[in-house]
């Protein structure tokens, strides 16, 4: 089995449950398993391949709980810069309704690239418009080869503006075809063994775009399978005001009546529960994916994210999708959730530590994996590391290189590891020429946006 040695980390970080650090440290893995952590002098001298850490910072990489790869087309359109979530998404539901194959393809690549290099080694994506024959085998296909471990959620819509939703009649799905595609791709691509680099997750989008039957027979399903259930809720005050008028709940009050609550269920957002809610939520155990920047881009409000993590809920960040963030960096995400939190409650309100945390076993727990989110024997050989010889870190690292991540300004990886294997090395790709890759990118963007793409 090939072996891979780091030494000489200036830093190395573990999030382990005893928070241990270490100076001139490095990791020793066999496969795709970590064997040793700790000093350079601990560690064994050979290995099939070795790197230098000098002037690294060593962690476990990040987690990303939510995101909508195929937004990476969309991101910054004029039309949609200054809008509130519904006005949004009623800009770019028919834009979105003209993807093809192709452009689920290269947005899952270049979501996926942008988030690696920002440090992130597991991502879960919600896509839930398959418009032109686009299925989760398009992005299952694109997302293999870029190494990140990747919970592919087949996400769906049910009810058009016909039926009094959100969406165009025209994005939407029927509710039979959707159960049947989604037990087949559970059976044909979910792995549930520990290390897994691909799950399938069922993901109805949202209380104003599926029906309850579907929510509740999702839900079912993903149960008799074992495999976890995700969607968005509470996220802006329409949504409240729509589940009250539509339903006679409040979202969270909807997701209870469905099942929607528990350790397999995670929920996008969040920013509108009460304080009773926010115990319930705490109580079950259920998750929650933060995602600061696209909640103060569209303006929907700043999630109890403090009152969330006090209560026991299951919290990770997520960059959400990029044409509410116009970003896929996992690592600024950390940096708002900080900032926004301090808005509220003062400056020390969270600690830098504290939302990196949240970016790593925050993230792990909130997927439901026990083999991700920090370094130590037996955990899967994730890590990264960030260059700590920088002009943005000058004055910063030399004297807490950690909290440098999360108070200057956030940086590209300098090295990824993911399963084993290295994604990036000296900052640069491994194996992946993105030049052709952005290119063919933004001709479908720019084709997409202005309705030429066939």
């Amino acid at each position: 089995m090939p072996s891979l040695l780091v030494t000489h980390a200036d830093t190395l970080v573990t999030m382990d449950d005893a928070d241990q650090r270490w100076e001139d440290a490095g990791l020793y893995v066999v496969d795709n398993v970590i064997q040793q952590v700790g000093p350079t002098a601990d560690l064994p001298e050979q290995a099939d391949q070795q790197i230098d850490g000098r002037n690294l910072l060593v962690m476990p990489g990040l987690v990303n709980t939510h995101h909508h790869f195929y937004q990476t087309l969309t991101r910054n359109v004029p039309a949609a810069q200054n809008s509130n979530l519904f006005n949004w998404l009623r800009t770019l539901y028919p834009i979105w309704a003209d993807m093809t194959p192709a452009a689920i393809r290269v947005s899952t690549q270049i979501a996926l690239l942008e988030l690696l290099m920002s440090g992130c080694t597991t991502a879960s994506d919600h896509t839930y418009i398959w418009p032109n024959g686009a299925t989760l085998d398009d992005q299952i296909e694109a997302a293999l080869p870029i190494g990140v471990r990747f919970h592919a959620a087949r996400g769906s819509m049910s009810v058009g503006e016909a039926q009094g939703g959100l969406p165009p009649d025209r994005v939407v799905e029927d509710e039979d075809a959707i159960l049947h595609d989604s037990r087949r791709l559970i059976e044909q691509y979910h792995d549930p063994e520990r290390f897994a680099m691909l799950r399938i997750v069922l993901a109805p989008c949202s209380p104003f775009s599926v029906s309850p039957d579907l929510m509740r027979q999702s839900l079912e399903m993903a149960r008799a399978y074992g495999v976890h259930s995700h969607t968005h809720l509470a996220e802006t005050m329409d949504e409240v005001i729509y589940c009250q008028a539509t339903f006679g709940h409040s979202p969270l009050e909807l997701a209870e009546e469905l099942g929607w609550m528990g350790e397999d269920v995670w929920h996008a957002h969040m920013v509108h529960p009460t304080a009773d809610e926010v115990v319930r939520l705490g109580r079950s155990r259920t998750g929650v994916a933060h995602c600061p920047s696209s909640n103060m881009r569209l303006a929907s409000g700043i999630a109890p994210l403090l009152s969330l993590l006090a209560a026991g809920a299951r919290v990770g960040l997520g960059v959400d999708g990029s044409s509410s963030n116009d970003s896929s960096h996992l690592l600024a995400e950390a940096r708002q959730a900080l900032l926004l939190q301090r808005v509220l409650g003062g400056p020390a309100a969270i600690t830098a530590p504290a939302v990196l945390r949240l970016a790593t076993r925050g993230g792990a727990e909130v997927l439901g994996r026990d083999d991700i989110g920090y370094l130590a024997p037996g955990m899967a050989a994730d890590f990264i590391g960030y260059r700590l010889d920088t002009l943005a870190f000058a004055g910063a690292a030399v004297h807490d290189p950690l909290t440098a991540l999360v108070f200057c300004q956030p940086p590209q990886v300098s090295l990824s590891v993911i399963n084993g294997r290295v994604r990036v090395q000296d900052g640069q790709l491994v194996d992946i020429d993105l030049r052709p890759v952005i290119e063919r990118h933004n001709t479908i963007a720019r084709a997409l946006v202005r309705g030429e793409l066939v």
